[in-house]
């Protein structure tokens, strides 16, 4: 991210003035967690099940996690995770309820900061919004080892400025021809309007083993041809780093339809394990 500037007043006046479009401001601490957007440009692709069972087998591997559902206005974190928050974003932004009391423990030992859902208002970035969210994650950012962002999916100025405060992006797709479409266009947005040259991919919902690095491959092609020699810098092109595919398995559905998480009720399963084998590729 951004090397923060050398006066407090100075990076103030940055982060009320900067482009949506652009990185956000660096995160301020002299120790804090790293964050990690787990985002998509398709809705329905499992984003949401991959940021919670991801966050599971983080914790399992020490990390001190936090998932902060960023989907402002259209949150299901709290159906994966079957809780029924007294306190949600919604209170804190509109002055309620404190931060700390939106913090909730969650199944799998991590930890949780839910958003409300049906929420018109949130829909667009105002300055207001822009403001609570960038101040919500700076307070948090201290506390954790990681934070992981579950934006909403697409290329909203919401979601660009949750993925904008993130050190790291991680893109989940499936093999669908219309969810590869989508994820090649969020790849295009974030290389050209937030400088990415790292992005992590995820393909979920496989049939085949193998089938995800082929896509990367795919994806990457694509990249290589339309996006990388019309970067600000080509010099230094977008990169997609595979973390790994998640097979489609009956125990996802199962596990779903339990409001439970699949780590935690099915471990030994297919599914489970590539989330596991994720888990290890993101901390190393």
């Amino acid at each position: 991210m951004n090397s923060p500037a050398k006066k407090s007043d100075a990076r103030g006046a940055d982060q009320r003035a900067a482009p949506v479009h652009q990185r956000a401001p660096d995160i301020d601490a002299v120790k804090r967690a790293t964050i990690t957007a787990v985002t998509s440009g398709k809705g329905g692709v499992g984003k949401t099940f991959v940021s919670a069972n991801l966050a599971a087998a983080l914790t399992l591997r020490g990390e001190r996690v936090l998932v902060l559902d960023a989907d402002l206005g259209l949150a299901n974190l709290d159906v994966v995770l079957n809780l029924t928050p007294k306190i949600t974003l919604h209170d804190v932004f509109t002055g309620k309820a404190d931060l700390d009391d939106a913090v909730l423990a969650a199944p799998g030992g991590f930890s949780v900061v839910l958003a409300g859902s049906g929420m018109v208002e949130y829909s667009r970035l105002t300055p207001d919004v822009r403001n609570q969210l960038l101040a919500t994650v700076q307070t948090l950012a201290p506390r954790f080892d990681r934070i992981l962002l579950d934006t909403g999916a697409g290329i909203s100025d919401v979601v660009l400025f949750a993925v904008s405060l993130a050190d790291e992006v991680l893109i989940v797709t499936t093999p669908e021809p219309t969810s590869l479409t989508d994820a090649y266009a969020t790849i295009k947005v974030l290389g050209s309007q937030q400088q990415r040259r790292n992005i992590r991919l995820v393909v979920n919902q496989v049939t085949r083993v193998g089938d995800g690095k082929l896509i990367r491959g795919q994806l990457q092609q694509v990249v290589d041809k339309f996006v990388t020699p019309h970067l600000f810098d080509p010099i230094t092109p977008l990169k997609l780093e595979f973390l790994g595919d998640v097979p489609s398995d009956p125990a996802v559905r199962e596990a779903v339809l339990r409001r439970q998480l699949l780590l935690e009720v099915m471990p030994g399963t297919a599914a489970a394990v590539a989330i596991c084998g994720v888990a290890d590729k993101l901390m190393g």
